[in-house]
């Protein structure tokens, strides 16, 4: 079975002839620990320590272990050691810096990136995680430096860095791939794939779907209404593989009633791997691809004869273990395939689906959000990692067009609000027209997002579950699909919903129909009238319709596997 076992056991026979070798012990916690396998990873840091007091490689180790386990204070408690012990130690300074991310010291965290990237300069993947970071502070000194640095790498084929932090670059569909197959050739690398099985020829077609985010989380919220539709779908069995524990949340609830969940949380990637296996699953949807809290490993042992990418991550897995990307004719048109190593599986409406169960309640009173009693109330409500410089002096020149207007943003980690601030001054915009809304309960946000008159979404990477959202309560979303599925997904939204006007050709244009509508609140009020009757009419929050969609797609794919056809192109037309 599999993963990392010549690794492991390379490791094992190391410790066995030399057992009072602390740093042999500290080879076999690496090996453990990348096969997932956090039990045999303790131990043989136990065993190091007990060896090696304070040797600051098994500090680093013990950190790693206890980061593993959710254990984040006293992951970076373990690691500020072994960075005190060795204070020119790029990766013990990188992986404090991740520790950090998770215990909430943001600030800190970029010191410590800056400092790994200090210590080691020439190193693709140091920089790749200081530039993330500093998107994600909104600290833009130095971004077109260590942008050029990191894509030069992968262009280079010098350094595999994590593509989902890549989409955030103004890359274009074939960088990305590139950048994809890199991080699945290390994974690669370490993993043995299970023997072949194949699809059932009789009986139920067993969907699988696997991810992190089964709960009050973005995937959650967008898949359990569709998951509850597909109960409808005769002769198809639904299985999650759940890699996050329960959060009592009621869209976990729901997803328990519609599906049969299995809780695979901190097992081993192996394990994991066998129960998908056991369960006889024909086709597993890898819901969370490159993106963090994923399995790439487990989907490279080959579970299921047939792997599909789907809707998490917005790009190519880059690896030969997935056979299809499932997508649309906007998000994915035919331009871009090149920049897929999948073949390309269109459904006939977005891809993405949505929770239609959602009723939002009445919004609060702007005063009550922090917003003037009049003025147009524009918002982007994503991550503040996509709010890059281009996109923010866009939204700026909308503002300085629309007087008495306001940005609505979501904010972001540590000093990231100030940084935006210190922008819009910068720009000629007062800093007090830019209000900033702390992340809220699901029910409390849709409510809030009704006092919004238009989305301003950004570029590369746009709007996803947040332009759902908007659209679902009531907002318009602007936006300018670029040359990516990242920079595409809003677009497909408002293409489905039949208010293509939306998705704009440039930056000019975009500022353009922001300010005219800002200034002309009839024409805005239209606008939103006109959402709220496509919403209800359209195609694009019909959750019946896209499980009958979405059962066709999967049966299609199983016949050509069990005909004994390679993965190929698959387009669906609306019935």
């Amino acid at each position: 079975m599999s993963i990392a076992r010549d690794s492991r056991d390379e490791a094992r026979r190391a410790v066995a002839a030399a057992p009072g070798n602390a740093i042999a012990w500290i080879v076999l916690a690496d090996a453990e620990l990348d096969a997932g396998n956090a039990a045999a990873g303790e131990a043989a840091v136990q065993r190091a320590l007990a060896l090696a007091p304070g040797h600051p490689e098994a500090l680093a180790r013990l950190g790693r272990l206890q980061w593993m386990q959710g254990r984040h204070r006293d992951a970076a408690d373990s690691l500020r050691q072994a960075a005190r012990a060795a204070p020119g130690h790029p990766g013990i300074a990188l992986w404090l810096g991740h520790v950090l991310e998770d215990t909430g010291e943001a600030e800190a965290a970029a010191e410590a990136y800056a400092r790994a990237h200090a210590l080691a300069p020439d190193a693709a993947q140091i920089a790749a995680h200081l530039l993330a970071w500093r998107r994600r502070l909104c600290d833009w000194r130095g971004l077109d430096a260590l942008s050029a640095q990191v894509r030069g790498a992968v262009a280079r084929g010098e350094a595999a860095v994590e593509p989902f932090a890549f989409l955030s670059e103004d890359a274009d569909a074939l960088e990305q791939l590139r950048c994809a197959r890199l991080s699945a050739a290390q994974v690669a690398r370490r993993v043995r794939p299970l023997p072949a099985r194949a699809a059932g020829g009789t009986g139920p077609l067993r969907l699988g779907f696997l991810s992190n985010g089964f709960g009050a989380h973005p995937t959650g919220l967008l898949t359990v209404a569709f998951l509850e539709a597909l109960r409808a779908e005769p002769g198809l069995e639904v299985h999650l593989f759940a890699l996050n524990p329960g959060d009592g949340s009621a869209v976990r609830q729901r997803l328990e009633v519609a599906t049969t969940l299995h809780d695979v949380a901190a097992l081993p990637h192996a394990q994991v791997a066998m129960r998908i296996r056991d369960a006889g699953i024909d086709i597993l949807h890898d819901l969370r691809g490159w993106g963090g809290g994923g399995a790439p490993a487990v989907l490279a042992m080959r579970p299921a004869p047939v792997q599909v990418n789907w809707l998490a991550y917005p790009g190519t897995s880059g690896a030969p273990w997935i056979d299809y990307v499932l997508a649309d004719g906007f998000v994915l048109p035919p331009a871009l395939e090149a920049g897929f190593s999948e073949a390309v599986a269109r459904l006939p409406r977005c891809f993405q689906p949505s929770d239609t169960r959602r009723a939002p309640a009445p919004p609060p009173s702007r005063r009550a959000c922090g917003l003037p009693d009049e003025g147009v109330v524009f918002c982007c409500f994503n991550n503040s990692y996509k709010t890059n410089p281009a996109s923010f002096a866009r939204a700026m020149a909308i503002l300085r067009g629309v007087p008495g207007s306001v940005l609505w943003l979501l904010s972001g980690p540590g000093r990231g609000d100030d940084r935006l601030r210190a922008a819009a001054m910068a720009a000629g915009v007062n800093p007090a027209r830019l209000v900033f809304m702390t992340k809220q309960p699901h029910a409390d946000y849709l409510a809030r997002l009704q006092l919004a008159d238009l989305f301003l979404d950004s570029n590369p990477y746009n709007a996803h579950t947040t332009a759902s959202d908007a659209l679902w309560a009531g907002c318009p979303v602007l936006t300018r699909p670029g040359r990516t599925f990242a920079a595409r997904v809003a677009g497909s939204l408002n293409h489905h919903l039949g208010l293509g006007e939306l998705n704009v050709a440039d930056d000019a244009a975009f500022i353009a129909l922001a300010t005219a509508l800002g200034n002309d609140p009839a024409r805005l009020r239209d606008l939103r009238s006109r959402l709220h009757g496509l919403r209800a009419g359209s195609g694009l929050f019909d959750m019946a319709g896209f499980a009958r969609d979405f059962a066709t797609m999967a049966r299609a794919m199983a016949t050509r596997h069990r005909d004994g056809l390679p993965p190929a192109a698959i387009e669906l037309h609306q019935a």
